[in-house]
């Protein structure tokens, strides 16, 4: 079974950049689409971003478009999101998921596995 497990959440000023990590164990993350999610208190969870299995395909979501980035590192077995020019609307806790299809998918409801979060506070 794979485990997701994600830091580099914590507090940031507006401008500012954080750089989650996304850490898979139990299975090879190059044979699943791994997608960034967040949650803002009081709101429903969104889309950030995806890259499939073989790290050829990204989208992010036009909110973070320009912004932030999604990679990853097979070998490491982990998924990257950098943040740059941070705003307070990105305030939210960070959730990375994956997808045993390997295409990576906009739609929380395609992943199968999900991590715990972590918490980004970006204060203006």
């Amino acid at each position: 079974q794979l485990q997701l497990v994600e830091s580099g959440g914590g507090l940031a000023r507006a401008g500012g950049s954080l750089r989650l990590s996304c850490v898979a164990s139990g299975l090879p993350l190059s044979n699943y689409g791994v997608g960034w999610f967040r949650q803002a208190p009081g709101k429903e969870r969104e889309f950030v971003a995806l890259i499939s299995g073989t790290g050829q395909r990204t989208s992010v979501a036009d909110s973070v478009k320009g912004r932030f980035t999604i990679s990853k590192n097979n070998g490491w077995n982990t998924v990257y999101l950098q943040m740059n020019s941070l705003k307070p609307e990105d305030t939210a806790v960070y959730y990375c998921a994956a997808e045993p299809t390997g295409w990576g998918h906009a739609t929380a409801g395609r992943y199968m596995y999900w991590g715990r979060g972590t918490e980004v506070t970006v204060s203006s």
